[in-house]
This record gives C-alpha cells, structure tokens and sequence, in this order.
C-alpha cells in the first residue's frame, strides 16, 4: 500500500514541474545569454563601422568618441545569470541604452552627408547593425517571455508547492528600460 502510494506521489510530482522548473530556468539562463550575444555582436560591429565613418566624417569626431566610449562602457559590464538582480538588469540596459542612443546620433550624421550613405561599405554594415538592433530586440522579447514562464512555474499553484518542497527559487526581476529612458527622445546632432 505505501509503495502504491509513493508511485502516486512520485507521478503527481512529476507532473507538478519537478522537470519543468528547472527547464524553465534553463530557459531563462539561455535567453539571457543570448541577449548577451546579440550585445557582443552589436559591439564588434561598431569598430567598423566607426573606422568607415571616420573616412567621410572627420569633423563629427565628437559624435564618433561618444560611439567609442559608449561600447567600450557597454562591452566592460558582465551579467551573471545565477546572481542577477533589478539593479544588474538596470545598470546593463543602461549601458546598453547609451549605446544605442550614440549611434542613434550617429545614423542621424549618416542621413545628413551623402557621400558617407552612398558608400556601399557603410551601407552594408549599417543593414548588418539594423539587422543586429533587429536581433536584439527579438532576444529581449525572448527573455521576457522566458522570465515570465518561469515566475508563473515558482509563483502558481501546483507548481509553486513543487518549487517550495524541492528547488526554492524565487521570481526572477523581469527585463526593463527604466535604465535606458534617454531612447524615448530622439537623438540631436548639431552640425
């Protein structure tokens, strides 16, 4: 009788997350690193891009040094999956968001100057940098859906009982912009 009632148990507990919690929180750590990814490859992208400017552009060196200094403070931040917190998430996006305003400003140098958007280096690398903007955006939403998935799986019932009896985890802080709000103005260039 008891071992009847052990494979019970041991059935209901399988279907109450015993796998499905520590999937999800894979899942979160690689939609984590992908965000990172993507990061990694906006950042390797900006040095050339930066040098084909430079060629047309010399007299914007002021716009350029904030594309330079805002990558090397974007690539010199770290996350850590497994010590993650809402400062960590804010002080990232933040970097990330001064990132992306720079080269707001520099795209906006780019409309203004002809001979540096006909040129066909520059305009390939500027598709790769949308395409790779484009990929950051879709892993962000990834990440978000991830974290969601998860906190439902440790926060809602019967999962959360799972979670209490076997693996304590707690939410997970949930992806903002409150460290990137300078992006919800466009960037100015004076020329």
């Amino acid at each position: 009788m008891k071992f009847l009632l052990m494979i019970a148990l041991l059935t209901q507990l399988t279907a109450c997350g015993v796998q499905s919690i520590p999937q999800s929180k894979n899942n979160v750590d690689a939609a984590l690193a992908e965000i990172t990814n993507q990061y990694k490859r906006r950042a390797d992208l900006i040095p050339n891009l930066v040098t084909v400017v430079k060629g047309y552009a010399k007299h914007e060196k002021e716009t350029l040094e904030a594309v330079t200094n805002a990558r090397a403070k974007a690539t010199s931040m770290e996350i850590d999956a497994s010590k993650l917190s809402p400062q960590q998430i804010e002080k990232f996006a933040s970097a990330q968001g001064e990132l992306t305003q720079a080269l707001g400003r520099l795209m906006v140098v780019a409309e203004n100057y002809p001979n540096l958007k006909a040129d066909q280096n520059f305009r390939d690398l500027q598709a790769q940098l949308e395409g790779t903007e484009n990929r950051i955006t879709v892993a962000r939403q990834r990440y978000i859906d991830s974290i969601k998935d998860f906190n439902n799986y440790v926060s809602v019932f019967p999962y959360n009982l799972t979670n209490t009896l076997f693996f304590h985890y707690e939410k997970m802080p949930q992806w903002t912009v409150e460290g990137a709000q300078s992006l919800e103005k466009a960037p100015e260039v004076n020329l």
